[in-house]
């Protein structure tokens, strides 16, 4: 039953743009579609979430940093990524179209491959993950559902060792000081693939995908995996407990090189294994040439006639190296001459060069056994041999020797010293990404790969990565920003985030920072701790305006609001007991039990009346009055003055009235 047909997006155009022709597959969490590009007119993948998962936010976030993570991984064998959006509220990616199977299909169909097929897979898988690996991040789902296998550039979709292989499903990828945990605690990897690390502490890094490769390889050896069992939890402790067994214990014949290969990488053990995939695919290419080698001697002595030589004959024969005990072609059949016609022109004999298929066998039956032709042909096979011989030695020693050298120490290096060197060594000399260094001085090597006096091609280039010195972010302005924003930002840069006391705000609206502490602009490492203060928004009461108040009904209206006066004294012209100002102003919103502070007049300063006794009275009168006094004449206005009240030099306030007695 075609179960495409309920499908109702099959048809459909997504954002205008791409058209659902098919459903490839659908799995778990999302389903992946083949479409049309009618824009640029090629066929493409649409992988959608299924809208079960769409309100699971984190898992959202998960599928949509997978558009991110494969952005980021420009390789010919990672599945490209060229276009996200969103369609019905559903996250949807635009990926690169494979026209081909997964590795678990072509294992569901073969049961297990050639070790030449298996190690030419392997290596471009490496190659893929070896480039995540530079970027700084961890597949941790490497299993043979997520590796594509294109159809050859020959044409013939059994011709593995010429296939096209792409790594899919990044999306699981963090960088690699991040925790493999879920939030739902669940592992993030397949039980059968999974490195023991990943199942004792949780934690990954480049080897964890090393561990899973070596699986990978094993199963397409043998056809299985390591480890099975009815339960999950028990397969992946098997990883822990168990060591990965030999292939050739399960698949008699398997090349010993590849045991060793398959035992490297999944050393349980993560410090024995290769520091990451780039490094384990240089152990892969020496193996692959070795193996190559074994094939093209097997093939060249196929040519050779298997007729006996003569005892007589031996001593001018080279010895011909026995073939690679790893070697897994078929042995040479055995039985008589093959026709001229069926055998490379460098491998015909004089006798069957030009005649028709009549004439070797008439000049076998006329030569006489040891004559003059018969030396002959054992002379050219022994000489033929022994060039075989030559050249195969050689072409072995080079693929597997002659064209390696080991790769230069580079390490905390400056720039240009190490770019010196390695060119000096004669290699090509790359810079790759800058990686954040406590130890190593900035612009100076952190990591090489290959690495120091790993096995390296003449020739070959050489990835370093620079320090950017020790890693510092300066706290962001987070002012006026909300809190989830401000964490995310903080945390974005690896630093942790603290409330500190929420206070009233008369301008910035609840739940927004009103500062950080540090302030912006600081330097601070990962891990340390900035505190933001949140805004609770404006306080409730708000404080009436008092100005003008005798104190006594200022104090009895802050009261009644449940406020607290303090008071200040001030000079002033104003009567005394006057409120002259006030803080916070009037409007401003305060919460109960708030102090309002008070400005209350003294009154005007003090008049000394000065002694007038003995003065002219008009004089004296003038004088109090320039004082801004008042004055009070009794008797006689233009007599003397005989006495005062209040005497001569008593203070009394601004318009006091003053008597003279004058006679």
């Amino acid at each position: 039953m075609d179960t495409t047909v309920a499908d109702t997006l099959i048809g459909t155009t997504i954002d205008g743009r791409y058209r659902i022709t098919g459903r490839v597959a659908r799995g778990g969490m999302a389903t992946v579609y083949r479409a049309t590009d009618e824009r640029l007119g090629r066929d493409v993948a649409l992988k959608i979430i299924h809208p079960s998962q769409a309100t699971n936010v984190h898992f959202v976030d998960r599928f949509t940093d997978e558009a991110k993570t494969i952005a980021r991984l420009s390789h010919p064998n990672v599945v490209a990524v060229y276009d996200q959006g969103r369609h019905q509220g559903l996250p949807y990616l635009v990926m690169e179209f494979v026209q081909g199977r997964t590795l678990r299909d072509v294992l569901s169909q073969r049961t297990k491959l050639s070790p030449v097929e298996a190690v030419a897979i392997l290596e471009q898988m490496l190659a893929a993950i070896a480039a995540a690996h530079r970027a700084g991040l961890v597949h941790r789902d490497v299993k043979p559902e997520n590796v594509l296998v294109a159809e050859a550039p020959s044409g013939g979709s059994a011709n593995l060792v010429d296939a096209v292989v792409k790594v899919a499903d990044f999306g699981l990828a963090r960088a690699i000081e991040a925790s493999t945990v879920d939030d739902s605690g669940q592992l993030m990897a397949t039980v059968a693939y999974v490195a023991p690390e990943l199942v004792q502490t949780g934690q990954a890094d480049a080897r964890t995908d090393v561990y899973s490769a070596g699986i990978v390889l094993f199963e397409m050896l043998t056809g299985r995996v390591p480890f099975d069992g009815d339960d999950p939890v028990e397969v992946a402790w098997q990883h822990v407990d168990n060591d990965v067994p030999a292939p050739s214990s399960v698949v008699p014949g398997s090349p010993v090189v590849l045991d060793k290969l398959v035992a490297r990488a999944t050393r349980r053990d993560p410090g024995a294994r290769p520091t990451d995939a780039g490094a384990l695919l240089s152990e892969v290419q020496a193996v692959r040439d070795g193996l190559g080698a074994a094939n093209v001697e097997t093939a060249l002595l196929r040519q050779i006639p298997s007729r006996p030589i003569p005892a007589d004959a031996t001593s001018i024969v080279p010895a011909v190296p026995a073939a690679d005990a790893t070697a897994f072609v078929p042995p040479v059949p055995g039985g008589s001459y093959h026709q001229a016609s069926h055998r490379p022109s460098w491998a015909r004999l004089p006798e069957q060069g030009g005649g028709g298929p009549h004439t070797a066998p008439h000049r076998r039956s006329v030569a006489p056994s040891g004559g003059f032709f018969a030396d002959r042909r054992r002379v050219v096979l022994a000489s033929l041999i022994a060039v075989m011989a030559l050249v195969i030695i050689g072409s072995t020693w080079w693929v597997t020797a002659g064209r390696y050298s080991e790769a230069p120490t580079l390490l905390a290096m400056p720039l240009a010293q190490a770019q010196a060197h390695a060119e000096e060594k004669g290699f090509e000399f790359l810079v790759g990404d800058g990686v954040y260094s406590d130890t190593i001085p900035k612009d100076s090597v952190v990591t090489q790969s290959p690495g120091a006096q790993e096995k390296i091609v003449n020739g070959d280039t050489i990835t370093v990565n620079l320090s950017l010195g020790p890693e510092v972010h300066p706290v962001p302005d987070l002012v006026g920003v909300e809190l989830a924003n401000a964490k995310g930002e903080l945390e974005g840069l690896g630093l942790k985030v603290k409330e500190g006391k929420a206070q009233y705000s008369e301008t910035a609206a609840e739940g927004v920072v009103l500062s950080t502490n540090p302030k912006a602009g600081t330097q601070l490492k990962p891990g340390e701790t900035v505190t933001v203060v949140l805004s609770r928004g404006r306080a409730p009461i708000t404080i009436p305006d008092l100005t003008g108040l005798n104190i006594n009904d200022a104090r009895a209206q802050l009261a009644a609001k449940g406020l607290t006066s303090v008071e200040r004294s001030k000079d002033s012209d104003e009567p005394a007991d006057t409120v002259l100002g006030q803080s916070p102003k009037a409007g401003t919103g305060v919460e109960k039990g708030a102090e309002v502070t008070l400005d209350v007049s003294k009154g005007p300063p003090l008049v000394i009346v000065p002694d007038l006794t003995g003065q002219p009275c008009p004089q004296a009168q003038a004088t109090l009055q320039g004082m801004n006094l008042q004055v009070q004449v009794n008797f006689n206005p233009n007599g003397t003055v005989q006495a005062q009240n209040p005497g001569g030099n008593t203070q009394v306030a601004p318009q006091s009235v003053v008597q003279l007695q004058c006679f």
